[in-house]
């Protein structure tokens, strides 16, 4: 088992940024002011099977959108974090709420202003297209880009870890295989 494997092993919080991890970054507002964003159904499928799998999921982003609320009640995902300035403190007063030390936190961010908690958790990810910085920091890299599928990769590379994947599939297949 490598390095990141061993990491993911002990996950038991995911934490993602929202604008350029779990979407593309784009932000799209109507005559109205009101913001849309795009969302990638499998990165949210990745959610619901690591949540199932027993793994706290949290969201923690700067900005705030009623769309952000409506997606992640949708998803069961219950710690949701907007308008925080300070990462770092919204996900240190997760973890106590929690209980979870930094070891089993991973976190997922794009840019700068997710550094401070990327440093925190035990294994750093940032989504391919990332800023330079937070692609220097993180443990691991994405193959996918921020809302194009990176998040379900980061729940596989987790589920996996944990030995739970497999199972998970198991469910999907109905116990009806190809031979």
């Amino acid at each position: 088992m490598d390095e990141i494997s061993r990491k993911a092993a002990k996950i038991k919080l995911a934490v993602f940024d929202i604008d350029g991890v779990l979407t593309d970054g784009g932000i799209f507002l109507n005559d109205n002011g009101e913001e849309l964003k795009r969302f990638h159904v499998h990165d949210g499928q990745g959610l619901v099977l690591l949540e199932q799998s027993g793994c706290h999921v949290a969201v923690i982003t700067a900005r705030s959108a009623e769309i952000v609320s409506s997606r992640m009640k949708e998803l069961g995902i219950e710690h949701v974090y907007q308008n925080q300035s300070d990462k770092s403190a919204a996900l240190a007063e997760l973890m106590a709420g929690l209980n979870i030390k930094n070891d089993a936190v991973a976190y997922t961010g794009d840019d700068l202003v997710d550094l401070a908690a990327m440093n925190m958790a035990g294994l750093a990810i940032a989504v391919a297209d990332a800023h330079p910085v937070a692609l220097k920091q993180a443990d691991w890299v994405t193959t996918r880009r921020g809302g194009n599928g990176a998040v379900r990769e980061i729940c596989e590379l987790i589920l996996q870890a944990q030995g739970k994947y497999d199972e998970i599939l198991e469910q999907f297949l109905g116990g009806n295989h190809a031979t």
